[in-house]
């Protein structure tokens, strides 16, 4: 608990033990022995005021502030003009005294106030931890020693050393060392990784075991730990409609109620003769029932509660609308590359002729590639186990567009597509399978082919399957790729759609038939979410409803232009997201419905006067208290 809420305990604490001890003396004749008949009426009145006081000091200061400041419907207004009125009563002669109503519905709206401040630090805290990344300092080497200085002060190539168990200040790659790395307040991995010269490290990131010597790759301002603390502080700025509607209701409600609270209390003995003590009790129970803070705070507080559990799975949430948003989504269309897939090129089939050997064909096509600084030819190399050595190279040709001539100690050496073996007049065996092929010649004379795809990522199948067992209809795949390999890799992950060799332009236009579609499907209510991590992707990632963007990897512009970052880069986080986002808004709307039919139905009990002020209490500070205890289950991931 922090102090402030410490505090509000124990004032609770001794409000109640005043009001039980009044109760007591007052049921058992103490409080008439000591003060007398006629005094003890007086004296209860002032115990049970002593006890209201106490617990609510702060609300009455607050409801006549906020009066001279022209704000004066709100629940602290409300509680004290209900409050102050049960303790008027005692001026009518011939109405039972209502004191102790009075004081309990105080104690009890503070009761209300510690869960409710209880709760929002509860869900804060998540968030929180993550405000907590970034680093103070940074230590670098100077004249000999090692300084620590301002993140802010070091550039892109600047060294810098970072201890066991000390903060990653800047993003960047390992130049010496070996160490754990604990990734969980970033991605939520609870294993961490291990760093080794070459690696790229986050900035944010707890260094474990070793001593590290980093090379900066970014400046602090464009660093993750930057971007993440930037997207976590401007969450709250974007509302959910829902939470909107609420805050307009609210503004509308309030004042709607009062009136009619004050219509019940002064109408009927002016028109009709009635009592105006009854009428004006009647009247106190309804403005005490019609406190909106059930509905107030536990809506934006089950949308905080839902960012900030996101936040703990390593999924960052821009705002409240976009996760009622991705609660909507009946479409996902994903990029390929990066976002299903590794984007890494890796040997997956070789397939020699005969005479020749798959080691053999490797140690050539390796041979031949020696030079190529492409990714397709260093995927060769590094399939290759024992390379031959690269003065045996004498020549090397790259023909665009087809592949390499090589002269070598072994003869001419062709790797390449069909185009190349058709203008050297190489007869092979054409090959129809996923992934580039890549042929092989020696001397005129076709001796293999070998396959090279870009790897899918291990968690992908199984993302698509949970997205549409979470209720999303359709999956769609835009990708520059070549028609069969898109055609592959969407058969083998279980997507509906492909559309393939688009230029970032037409992956703009197919996102927009696609929304169009959707909307046309669904009646306007369906949403479409884009996944994607390149350059290329950021346009379609600003125009769909929903966009997400793999963070540890992705491009800066990708995350800058998405509503939703995944840290892990795992494509399974997204149907983990749109679980989250179902839960909160079942959540929200289940408070909305409890919050309101209860008090409606005691609002309609206390005009006819069936409802006491102990049955307002527990519509107004029950019914909020349930609601901000539902609210908080919002911040636990679903399983």
């Amino acid at each position: 608990m922090t102090p402030k809420q410490k505090r509000l305990l124990i004032r609770i604490i001794v409000a109640l033990a005043i009001f039980v001890v009044t109760e007591a003396l007052s049921q058992t004749g103490v409080l008439a022995q000591v003060a007398g008949e006629s005094g003890e009426l007086y004296a209860e009145f002032a115990l049970f005021f002593v006890a209201f006081l106490v617990a609510g000091y702060d609300i009455v200061a607050g409801a006549f502030r906020n009066l001279a400041h022209g704000h004066a419907l709100d629940e602290d207004f409300l509680m004290t003009i209900a409050t102050f009125g049960a303790f008027a009563l005692v001026l009518f002669p011939d109405s039972d005294p209502h004191m102790a109503e009075g004081a309990a519905v105080m104690i009890f709206f503070q009761v209300g106030e510690l869960f409710q401040s209880y709760a929002v630090d509860k869900s804060r805290k998540s968030i929180a931890d993550m405000m907590d990344i970034s680093p103070e300092f940074a230590n670098v080497v100077r004249e000999g020693q090692l300084q620590q200085v301002d993140p802010f002060e070091l550039a892109p190539d600047d060294e810098f050393v970072v201890l066991p168990g000390e903060r990653i200040p800047l993003d960047g790659c390992i130049v010496e060392g070996e160490s754990q790395i604990d990734t969980a307040a970033l991605t939520g991995e609870s294993v961490p990784r291990m760093g080794r010269p070459g690696s790229e490290v986050i900035s944010g990131c707890v260094n474990l075991t070793g001593k590290l010597v980093v090379r900066a790759t970014k400046p602090f301002e464009d660093s993750t730990v930057s971007r993440i603390l930037e997207l976590v502080e401007n969450a709250s700025e974007k509302k959910a409609r829902t939470e909107n509607f609420i805050t307009r209701f609210a503004r509308v409600y309030t004042p709607i109620v009062v009136g009619l609270a004050a219509a019940l209390a002064v109408l009927p003995p002016l028109l009709f003769g009635q009592p105006w003590s009854d009428w004006i009790l009647r009247g106190l129970t309804f403005l005490v029932v019609s406190c909106p803070c059930a509905l107030v705070i536990s809506v934006p507080l089950s949308f905080f509660g839902g960012i900030g559990g996101a936040s703990r799975q390593g999924i960052l949430v821009k705002g409240s609308n976009y996760l009622e948003a991705l609660g909507d989504a009946t479409t996902v269309v994903f990029d390929k590359t990066g976002t299903l897939t590794d984007g890494t090129f890796e040997v997956t089939e070789v397939h020699s002729a005969s005479g020749t050997t798959q080691q053999r064909l490797l140690e050539l096509a390796a041979l031949a590639e020696g030079f190529s600084t492409h990714p397709i030819a260093q995927s060769v190399r590094a399939a290759c186990p024992s390379p031959a050595a690269a003065d045996a190279v004498t020549d090397v040709q790259e023909i665009s567009g087809q592949g390499v001539k090589a002269a070598t100690a072994e003869g001419e050496i062709l790797v390449g597509n069909g185009k190349l073996m058709e203008a050297f007049a190489v007869t092979f065996e054409e090959r129809a399978v996923a992934g580039t092929v890549l042929y092989v010649a020696q001397n005129g004379q076709f001796i293999g082919a070998i396959v090279i795809a870009d790897r899918i990522k291990p968690q992908a199948k199984q993302a698509i399957a949970a997205l549409h067992a979470a209720g999303v209809s359709r999956t769609v795949m835009l990708t520059g790729d070549r028609t069969p390999v898109a055609n592959a890799v969407a058969a083998e992950l279980g997507i509906d759609e492909v559309h393939a060799e688009l230029l970032p332009q037409h992956k703009v236009e197919e996102a927009e038939a696609i929304i169009q579609q959707t909307r046309t499907q669904t009646g306007g209510k369906g949403k479409v979410a884009f996944v994607g991590d390149g350059i290329n992707d950021a346009p379609v990632l600003t125009r769909a409803d929903i966009g997400i963007a793999m963070g540890a990897m992705g491009s800066d512009a990708a995350i800058e232009a998405a509503d939703i970052v995944l840290m892990k880069d795992n494509p399974a986080d997204i149907a983990t997201a749109k679980a989250i986002a179902r839960k909160t808004m079942a959540i929200v709307w289940q408070n909305i419905v409890f919050a309101l039919g209860v008090k409606f139905a005691v609002l309609v009990l206390a005009a006819f006067g069936i409802a006491n002020m102990w049955m307002a209490v527990f519509a107004d500070v029950g019914v909020a208290v349930i609601a901000i205890l539902n609210a908080m289950r919002a911040m636990k991931a679903p399983r």
